[in-house]
Protein backbone atom coordinates (compact mmCIF):
# COMPACT_ATOMS: atom_id res chain seq x y z
CA UNK A 1 0.00 0.00 0.00
CA UNK A 2 1.42 3.46 -0.89
CA UNK A 3 2.79 5.38 2.11
CA UNK A 4 2.95 9.16 2.37
CA UNK A 5 4.36 11.52 4.96
CA UNK A 6 1.90 14.23 6.02
CA UNK A 7 3.43 17.42 7.38
CA UNK A 8 0.31 18.28 9.42
CA UNK A 9 -0.92 16.39 12.52
CA UNK A 10 -3.22 13.47 11.76
CA UNK A 11 -6.35 12.43 13.68
CA UNK A 12 -8.48 9.34 13.14
CA UNK A 13 -11.78 10.23 11.47
CA UNK A 14 -10.60 13.56 10.07
CA UNK A 15 -11.38 14.76 6.57
CA UNK A 16 -8.14 16.21 5.27
CA UNK A 17 -6.74 17.97 2.23
CA UNK A 18 -3.25 16.60 1.83
CA UNK A 19 -0.28 18.98 1.89
CA UNK A 20 1.08 19.83 -1.56
CA UNK A 21 3.96 17.36 -1.52
CA UNK A 22 1.87 14.35 -0.53
CA UNK A 23 -0.93 15.37 -2.92
CA UNK A 24 1.53 15.56 -5.80
CA UNK A 25 2.80 12.05 -5.05
CA UNK A 26 -0.76 10.68 -4.97
CA UNK A 27 -1.47 12.30 -8.33
CA UNK A 28 1.74 10.94 -9.86
CA UNK A 29 0.61 7.43 -8.89
CA UNK A 30 -2.75 8.13 -10.59
CA UNK A 31 -4.69 7.06 -7.52
CA UNK A 32 -8.47 7.35 -7.65
CA UNK A 33 -11.31 7.98 -5.16
CA UNK A 34 -11.77 4.86 -3.06
CA UNK A 35 -8.11 3.87 -3.20
CA UNK A 36 -6.42 3.04 0.11
CA UNK A 37 -3.17 4.56 1.35
CA UNK A 38 -1.15 4.89 4.55
CA UNK A 39 -0.26 8.22 6.14
CA UNK A 40 2.20 9.10 8.90
CA UNK A 41 3.02 12.48 10.44
CA UNK A 42 6.25 11.64 12.25
CA UNK A 43 4.71 11.65 15.72
CA UNK A 44 4.60 7.85 15.86
CA UNK A 45 2.51 5.14 14.28
CA UNK A 46 0.61 5.35 11.03
CA UNK A 47 -2.96 5.83 9.79
CA UNK A 48 -5.04 4.03 7.21
CA UNK A 49 -6.72 6.48 4.82
CA UNK A 50 -9.01 6.51 1.79
CA UNK A 51 -8.87 8.92 -1.16
CA UNK A 52 -12.18 10.81 -1.29
CA UNK A 53 -11.56 13.35 -4.06
CA UNK A 54 -8.90 14.02 -6.69
CA UNK A 55 -8.77 17.67 -7.74
CA UNK A 56 -6.52 19.27 -10.34
CA UNK A 57 -4.04 20.36 -7.67
CA UNK A 58 -5.42 18.95 -4.44
CA UNK A 59 -6.33 15.58 -2.93
CA UNK A 60 -8.88 15.02 -0.16
CA UNK A 61 -8.74 11.94 2.07
CA UNK A 62 -10.55 10.48 5.05
CA UNK A 63 -8.18 9.44 7.80
CA UNK A 64 -8.90 6.05 9.32
CA UNK A 65 -7.67 4.22 12.41
CA UNK A 66 -4.30 4.83 13.99
CA UNK A 67 -1.93 1.85 14.07
CA UNK A 68 0.72 2.19 16.82
CA UNK A 69 3.36 0.35 14.78
CA UNK A 70 7.02 1.38 15.00
CA UNK A 71 9.97 0.21 12.93
CA UNK A 72 12.77 2.02 14.74
CA UNK A 73 16.20 0.66 15.60
CA UNK A 74 16.65 -0.88 19.04
CA UNK A 75 19.13 1.85 19.94
CA UNK A 76 19.11 5.54 19.07
CA UNK A 77 22.21 6.34 17.00
CA UNK A 78 23.03 9.97 16.22
CA UNK A 79 25.54 10.74 13.47
CA UNK A 80 27.70 13.86 13.34
CA UNK A 81 29.41 13.73 9.94
CA UNK A 82 31.93 15.82 8.08
CA UNK A 83 29.95 16.39 4.90
CA UNK A 84 31.20 14.36 1.93
CA UNK A 85 31.08 16.13 -1.41
CA UNK A 86 28.50 16.14 -4.19
CA UNK A 87 25.76 13.50 -4.14
CA UNK A 88 27.50 11.38 -1.50
CA UNK A 89 25.88 13.32 1.33
CA UNK A 90 22.48 12.74 -0.30
CA UNK A 91 23.22 9.02 -0.44
CA UNK A 92 24.40 8.99 3.18
CA UNK A 93 21.19 10.67 4.39
CA UNK A 94 19.00 8.25 2.43
CA UNK A 95 20.76 5.09 3.55
CA UNK A 96 21.21 6.23 7.16
CA UNK A 97 17.47 6.88 7.31
CA UNK A 98 16.72 3.40 5.98
CA UNK A 99 19.09 1.93 8.57
CA UNK A 100 17.34 3.72 11.45
CA UNK A 101 19.46 6.76 12.31
CA UNK A 102 17.84 9.08 14.88
CA UNK A 103 19.51 12.32 13.78
CA UNK A 104 22.22 13.64 11.48
CA UNK A 105 24.44 16.64 12.22
CA UNK A 106 26.20 17.88 9.05
CA UNK A 107 29.61 19.40 9.85
CA UNK A 108 32.05 21.59 7.94
CA UNK A 109 35.48 20.23 8.84
CA UNK A 110 39.10 21.02 7.99
CA UNK A 111 39.42 18.35 5.29
CA UNK A 112 35.88 18.69 3.98
CA UNK A 113 35.34 19.78 0.38
CA UNK A 114 31.69 20.83 0.73
CA UNK A 115 31.34 24.36 2.12
CA UNK A 116 27.88 25.64 2.99
CA UNK A 117 26.62 28.70 4.82
CA UNK A 118 23.62 31.01 5.03
CA UNK A 119 20.76 30.50 2.59
CA UNK A 120 22.63 27.80 0.66
CA UNK A 121 23.07 25.75 3.82
CA UNK A 122 19.37 26.03 4.65
CA UNK A 123 18.40 24.96 1.13
CA UNK A 124 20.66 21.94 1.45
CA UNK A 125 19.15 21.03 4.80
CA UNK A 126 15.63 21.23 3.31
CA UNK A 127 16.85 19.02 0.46
CA UNK A 128 18.25 16.44 2.91
CA UNK A 129 15.04 16.53 4.96
CA UNK A 130 13.07 15.72 1.79
CA UNK A 131 15.42 12.80 1.11
CA UNK A 132 14.88 11.52 4.67
CA UNK A 133 11.09 11.78 4.29
CA UNK A 134 11.16 9.87 1.00
CA UNK A 135 13.36 7.19 2.57
CA UNK A 136 10.88 6.81 5.47
CA UNK A 137 8.01 6.45 3.01
CA UNK A 138 9.91 3.72 1.20
CA UNK A 139 11.30 1.73 4.15
CA UNK A 140 8.30 1.85 6.50
CA UNK A 141 9.63 4.13 9.23
CA UNK A 142 7.05 6.36 10.89
CA UNK A 143 9.51 8.74 12.54
CA UNK A 144 11.62 11.00 10.34
CA UNK A 145 15.19 11.52 11.59
CA UNK A 146 16.17 15.06 12.55
CA UNK A 147 18.52 16.79 10.10
CA UNK A 148 20.24 19.52 12.09
CA UNK A 149 21.43 22.82 10.59
CA UNK A 150 24.94 22.75 9.14
CA UNK A 151 27.58 23.80 11.68
CA UNK A 152 31.31 24.27 11.63
CA UNK A 153 33.21 21.62 13.55
CA UNK A 154 34.59 24.20 15.97
CA UNK A 155 31.14 25.60 16.83
CA UNK A 156 29.61 22.15 17.22
CA UNK A 157 32.39 20.59 19.30
CA UNK A 158 32.49 23.69 21.50
CA UNK A 159 28.90 22.95 22.53
CA UNK A 160 29.75 19.38 23.56
CA UNK A 161 30.51 20.30 27.14
CA UNK A 162 28.75 17.47 28.89
CA UNK A 163 27.48 14.06 27.95
CA UNK A 164 23.76 14.16 27.26
CA UNK A 165 21.65 12.30 29.80
CA UNK A 166 20.09 10.12 27.08
CA UNK A 167 23.40 9.32 25.35
CA UNK A 168 25.33 6.40 26.78
CA UNK A 169 28.44 6.85 24.65
CA UNK A 170 30.14 9.41 22.46
CA UNK A 171 32.47 7.93 19.85
CA UNK A 172 34.81 9.26 17.18
CA UNK A 173 35.95 7.12 14.25
CA UNK A 174 39.74 6.98 14.21
CA UNK A 175 42.53 5.38 12.18
CA UNK A 176 45.10 5.78 14.96
CA UNK A 177 47.05 2.65 15.86
CA UNK A 178 45.93 0.92 19.02
CA UNK A 179 42.35 2.19 18.77
CA UNK A 180 39.84 -0.38 20.02
CA UNK A 181 37.45 -1.95 17.55
CA UNK A 182 33.77 -1.07 17.44
CA UNK A 183 32.90 -4.75 17.99
CA UNK A 184 34.37 -4.52 21.50
CA UNK A 185 31.72 -2.06 22.66
CA UNK A 186 28.96 -3.33 24.91
CA UNK A 187 25.52 -2.36 23.67
CA UNK A 188 23.37 -0.22 25.94
CA UNK A 189 20.04 -0.14 24.15
CA UNK A 190 18.45 1.90 26.91
CA UNK A 191 20.37 4.99 25.89
CA UNK A 192 21.65 6.31 22.60
CA UNK A 193 25.08 6.81 21.12
CA UNK A 194 26.60 9.75 19.25
CA UNK A 195 29.12 8.92 16.52
CA UNK A 196 31.47 11.52 15.02
CA UNK A 197 32.78 10.66 11.56
CA UNK A 198 35.01 12.67 9.26
CA UNK A 199 34.74 13.62 5.56
CA UNK A 200 37.03 12.50 2.74
CA UNK A 201 40.48 12.42 4.33
CA UNK A 202 38.99 12.07 7.81
CA UNK A 203 39.08 14.54 10.66
CA UNK A 204 42.27 16.52 11.11
CA UNK A 205 44.56 15.52 13.95
CA UNK A 206 43.56 18.64 15.86
CA UNK A 207 39.83 17.91 15.38
CA UNK A 208 40.21 14.32 16.56
CA UNK A 209 42.15 15.40 19.64
CA UNK A 210 39.59 18.08 20.43
CA UNK A 211 36.81 15.48 20.25
CA UNK A 212 38.72 13.15 22.57
CA UNK A 213 39.28 16.01 25.00
CA UNK A 214 35.51 16.54 24.99
CA UNK A 215 34.85 12.95 26.02
CA UNK A 216 34.60 11.15 22.67
CA UNK A 217 36.15 7.68 22.78
CA UNK A 218 38.16 6.76 19.63
CA UNK A 219 37.06 3.57 17.85
CA UNK A 220 38.01 1.86 14.62
CA UNK A 221 35.94 -0.08 12.09
CA UNK A 222 38.83 -2.38 11.21
CA UNK A 223 41.98 -2.48 9.12
CA UNK A 224 40.39 -1.29 5.87
CA UNK A 225 40.08 2.42 5.08
CA UNK A 226 36.45 3.10 4.14
CA UNK A 227 35.00 5.99 2.18
CA UNK A 228 33.53 8.74 4.33
CA UNK A 229 29.90 7.82 3.63
CA UNK A 230 30.59 4.09 4.01
CA UNK A 231 32.31 4.55 7.38
CA UNK A 232 29.38 6.45 8.90
CA UNK A 233 26.91 3.82 7.72
CA UNK A 234 29.09 0.93 8.90
CA UNK A 235 29.21 2.46 12.37
CA UNK A 236 25.43 2.91 12.33
CA UNK A 237 24.86 -0.75 11.39
CA UNK A 238 27.25 -1.92 14.12
CA UNK A 239 25.60 0.13 16.86
CA UNK A 240 21.87 0.28 16.03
Amino acid sequence: MPRFHCSVPLTAGANLTLPAGAARHVQVLRMQPGDALTLFDGAGGEYAAIVERMGRSDVAVTVGAHQPVEREASRAVHLAVGMPANERMDWLVEKATELGVSSIQPLATAHGVLRLSGERAEKKRAHWEAIAVAACEQCGRNRVPVIHPVQSFSAWIGAQQQQDADTAERLVLSLAEGTRGIASLQADTGRGVLVLSGPEGGLSGAEEQEAIARGFAPITLGSRVLRAETAALAALVSLA
